[in-house]
């Protein structure tokens, strides 16, 4: 199978309840890149724009089944606050309303979560995607397209070796867990859940 290299630039409007609401924009300055058949970004995405050559413009749709499904209540979970201390004292600076935070479960999977209140003991944590129920617009174009070096190949392959984030062709960097991991972090020891870096589930 031949793997091959785009670089896409595109807006990405979320579409909810009949609302449209722009949520991301990449410039072709810095344009999203990925390499077919590395399972970095949303199927239909890459199936959308794998149908298209350099230069072509693609203004096309994702439903919410076949992107993020759809916002599960359920997947809304409190964690005891102690699990975010670090040498006996809670990392407020990391931990705060509105924080995208990396966990990991008692199997050892790692997945994104977001802050949505600190209170006196416990830390409640939406294990959504923020993208979850919502249709996904993306309006762009192809930049480039082409067969994949193997040196491209390689860095693609030693960055999700590193656990390196790579986007998703929508929604960035929030490891796409879906809350099957209910209950987030083991508390292991002070500070197992620690800020910094993707924590995507690569």
């Amino acid at each position: 199978m031949t793997n091959n290299f785009y670089a896409v630039e595109y807006k990405l409007y979320t579409i909810k309840d009949g609302e449209r609401t722009l949520s991301e924009e990449v410039t072709a300055q810095e344009p999203f890149t990925f390499i077919t058949g590395f399972g970095t970004t949303i199927p239909e995405f890459q199936l959308q724009i794998e149908k298209l050559g350099k230069d072509d413009d693609f203004d096309f749709t994702v439903q919410q089944a076949n992107a993020f499904g759809e916002y599960v209540k359920e997947r809304v979970v409190e964690l005891d606050k102690q699990i975010f201390n670090i040498d006996g004292k809670f990392a407020a600076e990391m931990i705060y309303e509105g924080a995208i935070i990396p966990l990991q479960n008692a199997d050892g999977n790692n997945f994104m979560g977001k802050v949505t209140e600190v209170g006196d003991t416990k830390v409640t944590v939406d294990l959504n995607h923020p993208l979850a129920g919502c249709d996904l617009q993306f309006q762009g174009k192809v930049i480039d397209c082409h067969e994949a070096t193997n040196e491209e190949i390689q860095q693609m392959v030693n960055s999700l070796s590193g656990g390196g984030c790579h986007g998703c062709g929508g929604g960035g960097c929030h490891g796409g867990c879906h809350g099957e991991e209910k209950g987030g972090c083991h508390g292991e020891g002070e500070g197992h859940c620690n800020g910094g870096g993707c924590g995507g589930c690569h």
